[in-house]
């Protein structure tokens, strides 16, 4: 019979995940693969959190969702055949590529926008906004064109005013040519899929509408929830950290031959992708998907960037309200991602390890990386930190 000691050491063997979206499954399938019995908490009906994929004819992401083929997350997901197939987005030069200057679209990036993006991300300061220093460098309109094109991969509308090193890590990877972006063709819920069911051929328990209102008092317990979530779980005010507020649009249109690819906005931070022109799967044959995200102040509603978003297709697709076929838009507020400001890193952002067997995931916490490279980071690092205390009671039981 099992003894009391045993079965202690036994329940101190599983680690709960709570949160089913990218990077809880990361997290659940990193422990199971080194042994541990793992069960994941999803509130929702679907896993993905935000990589999720809306139903029906139309596969839109929850805002515009990309993978840098050089982050660490493309060859762990390779190595386990879970990427699946993935398109290229556009070069910073590339065909159909317009920004909007000065109220007009154009077909080239200014010059100083170029140079700017070339700039080594590990010489910029991290005690600097990104506005002043890049302007020491390059002169004013380059910064601005710079961080409003950096934006695309920071959700904020004041982009400049962020942390030189931050933004400038960003912007490079941005314009990387050729281009380091890629989309999984199908969407994300495809990539979610293929985890999900690599989790369950490891042996993970799945939990689906089961939402977690106080922390299981064994085994280590990983938090993969958006930061707002894991204050209230944890009781922990100070797990605060600054993110963007975003207006996102979704739009299908019937095809038309000559449509622009990408449309960046340097006039003020935002962008607007036709994503079907990367992966046709994404919409009925004869029409095409449009995702934008176009970021709000503090004080501005979404209609503000849905404003913006609206004359950006007034230039580039003038015929686009006679074209729609279908339309989605949302704001995006405390969920784009960490922005790290003027004299802060990574470092400074809430910290992975808890104390007591709690290990805390997700975008805005002490991980590197840029946009989903900051969950997949803190979810490997959750799962070795879980398994290290899983590992600590075995020994203390063997001995």
């Amino acid at each position: 019979m099992e003894t009391v000691n045993e079965r202690r050491a036994r329940a101190m063997d599983h680690i709960t995940v709570v949160g089913g979206g990218f990077a809880g499954l990361t997290a659940a399938i990193s422990a199971a693969e080194s042994g541990a019995r793992v069960t994941v908490f999803e509130a929702h009906h679907t896993f993905g959190g935000r990589a999720r994929t809306s139903e029906g004819p139309y596969r839109a992401n929850e805002g515009p969702h990309v993978f840098y083929h050089r982050g660490p997350h493309w060859a762990w997901l390779r190595q386990r055949d879970l990427l699946g197939p993935m398109a290229r987005v556009p070069a910073l030069e590339g065909a159909r590529l317009r920004f909007h200057r000065d109220g007009a679209l154009r077909k080239a990036p200014p010059f100083g926008l170029l140079k700017a993006s070339r700039s080594r991300a590990e010489r910029a300061p991290v005690d600097l906004d990104f506005h002043t220093w890049a302007t020491e460098r390059h002169g004013h309109d380059a910064a601005v064109a710079a961080a409003r094109y950096a934006a695309v991969a920071l959700f904020h509308h004041d982009p400049g005013s962020l942390s030189a090193a931050f933004v400038q890590e960003r912007l490079r990877r941005a314009a990387t040519i050729p281009p380091e972006a890629h989309v999984a063709v199908g969407g994300w819920s495809q990539v979610i899929d293929r985890m999900l069911g690599r989790a369950w051929n490891l042996g993970v328990r799945i939990e689906t509408v089961a939402r977690v209102d106080t922390l299981p008092e064994d085994g280590p317990v990983i938090v993969a929830t958006s930061l707002d979530s894991a204050r209230r779980l944890l009781g922990d005010d100070s797990l605060r950290w600054d993110s963007g507020r975003t207006a996102l649009l979704d739009l299908a249109l019937t095809t038309r031959k000559g449509d622009p690819f990408v449309i960046c906005d340097l006039d003020a931070p935002g962008w607007l992708e036709r994503f079907t022109a990367a992966d046709p799967s994404l919409a009925p044959a004869g029409e095409q998907l449009l995702q934008g995200q176009f970021p709000v102040g503090p004080g501005e509603s979404s209609a503000v960037g849905i404003a913006r978003a609206e004359a950006l297709l007034d230039l580039g697709f003038p015929d686009w309200r006679e074209r729609a076929v279908w339309r989605r838009q949302s704001l995006a507020a405390g969920r784009t991602g960490a922005v790290d400001r003027p004299g802060t890193t990574w470092r400074d952002r809430p910290r992975i390890d808890r104390g007591d067997g709690v290990f805390l995931v997700g975008d805005q916490v002490a991980a590197p990386g840029v946009l989903s490279e900051v969950s997949f980071n803190s979810a490997i690092e959750a799962a070795s930190l879980a398994m290290r205390r899983v590992d600590s009671v075995r020994l203390r039981h063997s001995a």
